[in-house]
C-alpha cells in the first residue's frame, strides 16, 4: 500500500536532489544565457538596498545554520561543550532572526515584482514564484519556533535529534522516514516546502549560486590610478 509519509520524507528528497544537480548541470551546459542573476535593480532602486540584503543575510543565514545545526554530527556539539538544550535555544535565537529577515525581505521584494509595473514586465513567472516559495518556507520555519520554545520550555529536545537524525540518513543513503512520522506536522510541512525549493532551482534565477563570486573575496589588490590632466 502507498504510504505518502513513506514517499514525501523518503523518497522526495532524493527526486529533489536529483532534479538540483542533473537539472544544474544541463541548463548550464544548454542555455547559458539564461545563467544569471536577472537583476532589475536598475528598473527600480527604491528601498532596493534593505530588501535585498535583509532577504540575502536572511537566507545564508538560514542554510548555513540549518547545516550547523542538523547536518553536522550531534557528537561535535557536545565535544565543544554546548548541550542539546543551548543548542536548541542557539537554533531558535538564529531562525527567529535570519527567518524573520527571510519573510521582511523576501515579502518587500515579491511585492515590488508584483506591483512595480517596470519590474514586472521585465519579471518571469517563476520569478515571482519561487520568491513567494521561499518566503511561505521561511513562515512555516517561524511556526515551529513556538512548537521548539514549548519542547526547550520543558527541557524535550527529541525533535531537534530526529530531525538532524533523519537529515543525516538521508545524506548517508540509508532513509528513515518512521523517524520523523510522530513530530509534529508544522515540522513536516517546513521540511517538505524546504526539500521543494532545490526541486524548483534548476528552473528559477537561483541558479546564479552556482557562480557566487567567491574568489573575488580572496584575488589580489587592483591599484587603480586617476589619469592626470596634461
Amino acid at each position: 500500500m502507498f504510504d505518502l509519509h513513506t514517499f514525501l520524507y523518503g523518497v522526495f528528497p532524493y527526486i529533489a536532489t536529483i532534479v538540483f544537480l542533473l537539472g544544474s548541470w544541463i541548463r548550464f551546459d544548454h542555455e547559458q544565457y539564461t545563467w544569471k542573476s536577472d537583476s532589475s535593480q536598475l528598473l527600480s532602486k527604491q528601498n532596493m538596498r534593505l530588501m535585498s540584503n535583509l532577504f540575502h543575510v536572511g537566507i545564508l543565514g538560514i542554510f548555513f545554520g540549518h547545516v550547523a545545526g542538523m547536518v553536522l554530527p550531534h557528537g561535535l556539539w557536545v565535544g565543544l561543550g554546548i548541550s542539546d538544550l543551548a543548542h536548541q535555544w542557539i537554533a531558535i535565537l538564529a531562525g527567529l532572526a535570519f527567518g524573520g529577515a527571510v519573510v521582511a525581505g523576501g515579502a518587500m521584494l515579491w511585492q515590488r515584482r508584483m506591483f512595480n509595473k517596470r519590474v514586472r514586465a521585465a519579471s518571469r513567472w517563476m520569478d515571482i514564484n519561487i520568491l513567494g516559495w521561499l518566503v511561505i518556507t521561511a513562515c512555516f520555519g517561524l511556526l515551529t519556533v513556538p512548537f521548539s520554545i514549548g519542547h526547550a520550555v520543558k527541557g524535550d529536545v527529541s525533535t531537534m535529534l530526529v530531525l538532524g537524525e533523519w537529515i543525516r540518513s538521508i545524506l548517508i543513503l540509508q532513509p528513515e522516514p518512521e523517524l520523523i512520522r510522530n513530530v509534529d506536522t508544522v515540522y513536516k510541512v517546513h521540511v517538505f516546502f524546504g526539500m521543494s525549493v532545490f526541486l524548483f532551482f534548476p528552473f528559477t534565477r537561483l541558479v546564479h549560486v552556482w557562480s557566487a563570486p567567491v574568489p573575488y573575496l580572496f584575488r589580489a589588490y587592483q591599484v587603480v590610478r586617476t589619469k592626470r590632466r596634461l
